[in-house]
């Protein structure tokens, strides 16, 4: 048992956050992502949703400062804003990330995610609830 890490991150989700490197994505995908046809590496969370998720990463998970948009959103088909989206600045923000978010076209976020790192899967019902994070390097206090 370790002290300090949120429940909801499993020992796998956990060991994938360690290997990844500088630059290296990660898809968190709501329950209708195609996750287990596009991830190298997939990982099974389902029955979460992802905004618990999304702050659980975050507090062990350093964003790029050195893109543009270390998060990417995938864009809705009619151009309308889905409320999650809210939730995750709020979360993003939370966390001392004051960073641009990116609107990704559909099939051009399917493509950006079958190069990502690894993709969870999770229980997420909300419509277009996909998100990438692009990791960043730890920088001591």
């Amino acid at each position: 048992m370790l002290k300090g890490i949120p429940d909801i991150i499993s020992p796998e989700l956990l060991k994938i956050l360690a290997e990844m490197g500088h630059g290296d994505e990660i898809v968190i995908g709501d329950g209708n992502f195609p996750a287990a046809s596009n991830a190298k590496k997939l990982v099974r969370a389902d029955g979460h949703c992802v905004p618990p998720l999304l702050e659980a990463i975050l507090k062990l998970f350093p964003l790029d400062k050195h893109v543009e948009a270390p998060v990417a959103l995938m864009a809705t088909a009619g151009g309308e804003r889905p409320e999650i989206w809210d939730a995750y600045k709020d979360i993003i923000f939370e966390y001392g990330f004051t960073t641009k978010i990116e609107e990704v076209e559909r099939f051009a976020f399917y493509e950006r995610a079958r190069d990502a790192y690894a993709i969870i899967a999770t229980g997420e019902t909300a419509l277009y609830a996909n998100i990438i994070l692009k990791k960043g390097v730890k920088v001591e206090n």
